[in-house]
């Protein structure tokens, strides 16, 4: 475990994990909402660090800058993505985020181009110009959602649909917003995609 502190104008601040050995890829974490208590210690994206870490992939979890409506934490996405693909020496990059962080991790990526993307719980839009649906639009990139079926405060249903139109990958959970007792299903359906995106295209 490695602390970093990422590069740009906010007080961004992150956690590395990394597999014995070499990683062959990496993937940027991005939390839950900060003003909701979301941190990069959120028990869901651990749970995805450690699987990856399994699989040889390092993981950058991190928390937010200062609070700036959605705008400046895209920014926050931007530049962690940035750093792992100047700091792993263009290898393959992937972005996860949960809720909050899911629909940054979409609009990030439709400026800076992972290799793949996966979200769980996103919601359609932070505001009339942070809209997921449009960024989902433009990525070329492998997309795999995770949704749970019970889930009554995110509005995921949107990007599901559009997802599902697009042929990206879709898993169901039988959870509500907070996935208790999913973690280790969320971190295997999450794992297997980035294996499969990142290193079996690599």
């Amino acid at each position: 475990m490695t602390n970093v502190v990422l590069p740009g104008s906010r007080d961004v601040r992150g956690t590395l994990e990394k597999p014995d050995g070499d990683p062959r890829a990496i993937v940027v974490a991005c939390p839950p909402h900060p003003q909701q208590g979301g941190s990069r210690s959120d028990q869901r994206l651990v749970a995805v660090s450690d699987a990856l870490r399994d699989a040889g992939i390092a993981c950058l979890r991190f928390d937010y800058g200062p609070w700036d409506e959605g705008y400046g934490e895209r920014a926050d996405v931007r530049n962690a993505v940035r750093w792992a693909r100047e700091t792993y020496d263009e290898r393959p990059v992937g972005v996860f985020g949960y809720s909050f962080g899911a629909t940054l991790a979409v609009l990030a990526a439709a400026a800076v181009g992972p290799d793949a993307v996966a979200v769980l719980a996103p919601t359609a839009r932070l505001a009339d110009d942070l809209d997921a649906l449009e960024a989902i639009d433009s990525l070329e990139t492998p997309v795999h959602v995770l949704y749970g079926t019970r889930d009554t405060t995110a509005d995921w249903e949107p990007i599901v649909e559009r997802a599902r139109g697009r042929g990206d990958e879709i898993t169901a959970l039988s959870a509500d917003h907070f996935f208790l007792g999913a973690d280790a299903d969320i971190a295997r359906a999450v794992r297997s995609f980035f294996e499969r995106t990142l290193l079996e295209s690599a």
